[in-house]
């Protein structure tokens, strides 16, 4: 090892002992399960609201990997509501029935599970089992990419460079202090150089041409029609139909009829700008499924199905 690895080594830990973000409670337990939760949660979710709402919210409702084991995919879903991306969830039970005791321990081992990638297994072995091995997510690889000014992104290249810069001494908290680097400081746009513990050996400084860029996204409108009916204080939902919301309920597609319209609202999902019309409907629809409105919220339904319960009143 280089002195200028070491040196740079230090100055990240030290860093990351004054500036890292130690009050995330999945930061500070031993349970592993938490550690899965918590990164599988975090793949697609801001920190924030994982922390506030759906992190807190699941455990208490499933406090341990077996309890979620024997869970139904229905109470799965629904506690998931609102987080989207619900392949997610669907893994996350497969996972807790193929080991209901406990993940295991061993990288290879964990890949083969449902849902589960490189930079999760590696993050549960680091973060949750103290292995010495490197983490890459999306803020540590951009890290990298200008700390070694590495023009094209090369997931390979960055796994080795990760290795490389790696203390092995302190892996867990290295591969953290990263993570919080690339999170506070080694920002997308305007990065904060300045208060940066690498700036010493970092090329992309020097050399901006080595920023990783930012692709922006584009999102596509979409028009969605759906038919309300409640009746005797139940609502009728059917099976969602698709890859989108796979497993949960919603309200049924229909043909609009504009006489019938009771109103519209926005929402977005991934890459889908969503303007969403709402009809209310003479009779339910063959293949319904009646819920109570009074559990409508506990229902295994997304975020966009929740938000048309402001609507509810017009025809109940």
């Amino acid at each position: 090892m280089t002195n200028r690895i070491k040196s740079a080594q230090n100055a990240l830990l030290s860093w990351y002992k004054k500036s890292g973000r130690h009050d995330l409670p999945w930061r500070n337990t031993q349970d592993i399960y938490h550690v899965y939760l918590s990164e599988i949660m975090l793949q697609q979710t801001q920190v924030n609201r994982v922390l506030e709402e759906y992190y807190p919210q699941f455990l208490k409702r499933f406090p341990t990997l077996q309890t979620l084991a024997f869970a139904s995919l229905d109470d799965v879903l629904a506690s998931w509501s609102g987080l989207g991306y619900y392949s997610r969830a669907r893994n996350l039970h497969k996972t807790a029935q193929l080991n209901p005791k406990g993940l295991p321990d061993e990288l290879s081992a964990l890949l083969k599970l449902p849902g589960i990638g490189k930079y999760t297994a590696s993050a549960i072995c680091s973060f949750g089992y103290n292995q010495n091995v490197p983490v890459v997510d999306t803020n540590i690889a951009r890290v990298l990419q200008r700390v070694f000014a590495i023009q094209k992104r090369d997931e390979k290249i960055l796994w080795q460079k990760a290795e490389s810069l790696l203390n092995t001494k302190a892996s867990r908290a290295h591969n953290l202090a990263l993570m919080d680097l690339g999170s506070l400081v080694c920002l997308p746009q305007n990065p904060k150089c300045e208060f940066c513990p690498l700036n010493e050996m970092c090329q992309g400084k020097v050399n901006p041409e080595f920023y990783a860029k930012t692709k922006k996204t584009r999102y596509e409108a979409m028009e969605l029609f759906y038919g309300v009916f409640i009746e005797d204080d139940r609502i009728a939902l059917v099976n969602a139909q698709g890859n989108m919301y796979k497993g949960m309920l919603e309200l049924p597609n229909i043909d609009p009829i504009e006489e019938w319209h009771i109103g519209n609202f926005k929402h977005s999902y991934t890459k889908y700008r969503l303007n969403v019309h709402l009809y209310a409907l003479d009779e339910a629809p063959f293949n319904a499924v009646w819920v109570d409105i009074r559990a409508f919220d506990d229902a295994p339904i997304s975020s966009l199905t929740k938000k048309a319960k402001k609507f509810f009143y017009k025809i109940s």
